[in-house]
């Protein structure tokens, strides 16, 4: 009997656990980390005093996420010791540590509201899904902000958290999420959180630069043959940008839609770039336009790890 890889291995148990997920939220739709949601809100409301310095608003954001972070990563890397069966610690691990999978759903009944008219209906769906203010937002706002959220959601908490336990393992996968958030939680884009969440909004922004810039050019490949050198050209200046303009820039430019643009927090306007200016703005249907999309570049990720699983597991036999 051969022996099998750590990366055959791995892949298995995320695609198990894919599955699994997957099959579940046709029925339930969960967040198994919502309390530490929670937890990291009332952190926040004890110890980020909008009276204290920059500096110590700083300084106060570091010492949290110190504080919240070191004593769960240390007992999850003790508790693993005790564990016989280390497969089934793992599939634990990275199935609280992937996001929902409900969300194309929500993003569907947001599209089919907006498409009756219902703008109160999709306001209340949305609402809880997004840090930005919705109850202003005309059904273009609504539109474009589905399609930025579910593209966000499904790269962060899908495809990031999926390829940093390939490559360092269950442990690192769980780590990257929590950072995760606390970065939702203490967004640098609602003022309160300007200093208090400038470390952490940092953090995020290197730990998801190279694995957003792969998911970039596999979304890019379902653009070959529609222009997909002068949508490379396009995306070239967003690079080395530690931000996630280029995503959201390739898929605008997949969609042929404008996407980005002004944004309300906590009653404050944030302008951001806008992408794609030259083309439509996205309607209703987009949503739907845009998760397939998404869908299609997550289906075609898992595709090449199945493969290079199945390869390596078939190298070993011959060997």
């Amino acid at each position: 009997m051969p022996e099998v890889s750590p990366f055959t291995s791995s892949v298995f148990i995320l695609l198990s656990v894919v599955l699994i997920k997957t099959i579940l939220s046709r029925f339930i739709i969960h967040q198994p980390l919502q309390f530490f949601r929670f937890f990291c809100d009332r952190l926040a409301d004890k110890v980020n005093k909008p009276n204290n310095s920059s500096n110590q608003q700083v300084i106060a954001g570091i010492i949290a996420i110190l504080v919240t972070l070191l004593p769960l990563v240390i007992i999850l890397w003790l508790f693993e010791n005790f564990i016989e069966v280390p497969q089934i610690w793992h599939a634990l691990i990275i199935y609280f540590a992937l996001g929902s999978f409900g969300i194309s759903q929500k993003s569907e009944k947001i599209a089919q509201a907006l498409i009756s008219n219902n703008n109160y209906q999709a306001k209340q769906i949305l609402s809880p899904l997004v840090l930005r203010d919705t109850d202003k937002l005309s059904n273009l706002g609504l539109s474009k902000a589905c399609i930025e959220m579910q593209l966000l959601h499904k790269l962060q908490q899908g495809f990031i958290v999926g390829c940093y336990y390939l490559i360092a393992g269950p442990l690192a996968a769980i780590t990257f999420r929590l950072l995760l958030e606390m970065h939702y939680s203490w967004n640098t884009k609602a003022k309160n959180f300007q200093f208090f969440g400038r470390y952490i909004n940092q953090m995020i922004n290197l730990l998801q630069w190279l694995p957003a810039r792969l998911f970039v050019v596999i979304l890019l490949l379902s653009t070959v043959g529609q222009n997909f050198i002068l949508f490379w050209h396009l995306l070239k200046t967003q690079f080395f940008r530690l931000n996630n303009n280029m995503v959201v820039y390739s898929l605008a430019l997949a969609l042929e839609k404008q996407l980005g643009g002004v944004a309300m927090y906590n009653g404050s306007k944030l302008r951001r770039q806008s992408f794609n200016e030259q083309a439509r703005q996205p309607e209703a249907i987009d949503i739907i336009h845009a998760s397939k999309r998404v869908n299609q570049a997550l289906y075609f990720a898992i595709l090449v790890i199945g493969l290079i699983a199945v390869l390596s597991f078939a190298i070993a036999i011959n060997y």
